[in-house]
């Protein structure tokens, strides 16, 4: 019986084990689906609270490193099957539904998973500034995009719960 592998300690060793997951999981497509899905191109400057982000028509994936590093087991089990889907609905149904029944069959029947249209990683050290906001229900925090639109008279966001107009505190 062999041991399992330790994780890995440093980015680079993560992003090392990303490629050759993203590598396995195109090989083993290609190998089910009887196609010929190039090997993507992988980098590791996805920001914000995306964990990935698949390029369909540059057949490129690209990556969170702030979030990788504190998420590796879900990057390496959910995360890279999950973008190397897209591209491979892409490739074999055209433009589809991001998350839709041709992303999830593959997900299901190449990966064995339900796939998931967001994650539930802890965004806390990837999250921007926001600013306070007030309604009838309370304080609201929009973020600096949204603040500036307000700022510059382009948007007015109203409450989900009260329907009324936020206002800057």
């Amino acid at each position: 019986m062999t041991l399992p592998t330790p994780s890995p300690t440093t980015l680079e060793d993560m992003q090392s084990n990303i490629i050759a997951r993203v590598n396995a999981c195109v090989t083993h497509a290609n190998k089910q689906l009887a196609i010929n899905l190039a090997q993507p191109t992988i980098s590791f400057n996805q920001r914000g609270k995306i964990a990935g982000c698949a390029r369909l028509q540059s057949n490129t994936l690209k990556f969170n490193p702030v979030l990788l590093v504190d998420n590796y087991a879900a990057f390496m089990s959910e995360v890279v099957p999950h973008e190397v889907c897209h591209l491979l609905a892409y490739t074999l149904y055209g433009r589809v539904r991001p998350h839709g029944k041709e992303w999830r069959s593959l997900m299901s029947q190449l990966f064995r998973l339900t796939g998931h249209t967001y994650h539930k990683m802890d965004v806390t050290k990837v999250s921007g500034k926001t600013f306070p906001y007030v309604c009838e229900c309370g304080q609201i925090e929009l973020s600096i995009r949204r603040h500036n639109k307000v700022l510059r008279q382009q948007q007015r966001y109203i409450c989900r719960q009260c329907s009324e107009i936020l206002q800057p505190i």
